[in-house]
């Protein structure tokens, strides 16, 4: 294993825990604005409808996905831009 992989870990890891916080605060937000509602519905929230909380639950992850990819792209280009190679 590469000494940038081993060193990138423990980053990745703090990045991954940031991007996950900035990701439940951007769903949050988005929610709001496309629920029109203060939180996101639970799945065994009786009084939601399926349709609410299926579509929820869809956006929650498209959210998840994007800031995880962005993060873990972002802190690979550094490292390169940092220590001149692509942590693996």
């Amino acid at each position: 294993m590469k000494a940038t992989a081993v060193t990138y870990k423990p980053v990745g890891m703090l990045l991954g825990t940031a991007g996950g916080m900035a990701a439940g605060a951007l769903f949050k937000q988005l929610w709001k604005v496309l629920g029109h509602q203060e939180d996101a519905p639970d799945a065994t929230d009786e009084h939601r409808t399926w349709r609410e909380v299926l579509i929820a639950a869809a956006i929650q992850g498209a959210v998840f996905a994007l800031v995880r990819a962005a993060v873990d792209r972002a802190g690979a280009t550094t490292v390169r831009k940092v220590t001149g190679t692509w942590p693996d």
